[in-house]
């Protein structure tokens, strides 16, 4: 496996790879941070077998906190947009609906819609950008971002390692830890689609 993967995996250049991988992908959502993230971690499952792997916690920590770094930046660059982000805002009918459902959920207190989005493509883009320009609040948003980030890190971590415990470092424990990210973004998609519930009047 760390043959097929290269030095990188074996190498304390790992860490700093995903963090940047992870951090950019908020901006660049086809960067494939959570491949990168379940490889390694597939790698370190290799355990003993091969000189270097990398440390799964180590691994955990650069994933989660440059996920919610990412969501910090274009948080602000958002929040300082100005008229021309909230106009390109208004001609996405995605954006502009992510955006008043983001705005429902964290002012009645809840911020599942952030957790949720971490995981659907694209959505963790929608989800910051979104908050930043509705002005939304830094404590409302912060921690669920917090929370969205170290969800989302332990999964893929989680994936890749035990995968690679139960099939072997392969490319058949990283496909069928991938193809398993995939599902989980395809469900939290679907349900980020679901019509929020009508307040009922009194």
């Amino acid at each position: 496996m760390l043959e097929s993967v290269g030095s990188l995996a074996g190498s304390p250049w790992i860490y700093p790879v995903v963090a940047a991988s992870v951090l950019l992908d908020v901006f660049l959502p086809l960067l494939p941070s959570g491949v990168l993230v379940i490889t390694a971690a597939t790698a370190a499952a290799a355990g003993s077998a091969v000189a270097h792997v990398p440390d799964i916690f180590w691994l955990m920590v650069c994933a989660a906190a440059a996920s919610v770094l990412g969501d910090l930046v274009a948080y602000r660059l958002a929040w300082r947009g100005g008229a021309r982000l909230d106009r390109a805002i208004a001609r996405s009918r995605r954006l502009s609906s992510a955006q008043k459902r983001l705005g429902a959920a964290l002012a009645h207190g809840g911020g599942a819609l952030v957790i949720l989005a971490r995981f659907a493509p694209a959505g963790r883009s929608v989800v910051s950008l979104g908050a930043g320009a509705a002005r939304r609040r830094a404590r409302e948003f912060v921690p669920w971002s917090a929370l969205a980030g170290i969800a989302w890190a332990a999964y893929s971590v989680a994936l890749g390692y035990f995968g690679g415990q139960w099939l072997g470092a392969s490319w058949l424990a990283t496909g069928v830890s991938v193809a398993a990210l995939f599902a989980a973004g395809a469900v939290a998609t679907c349900l980020m689609r679901r019509p929020a519930p009508r307040e009922e009047r009194p």
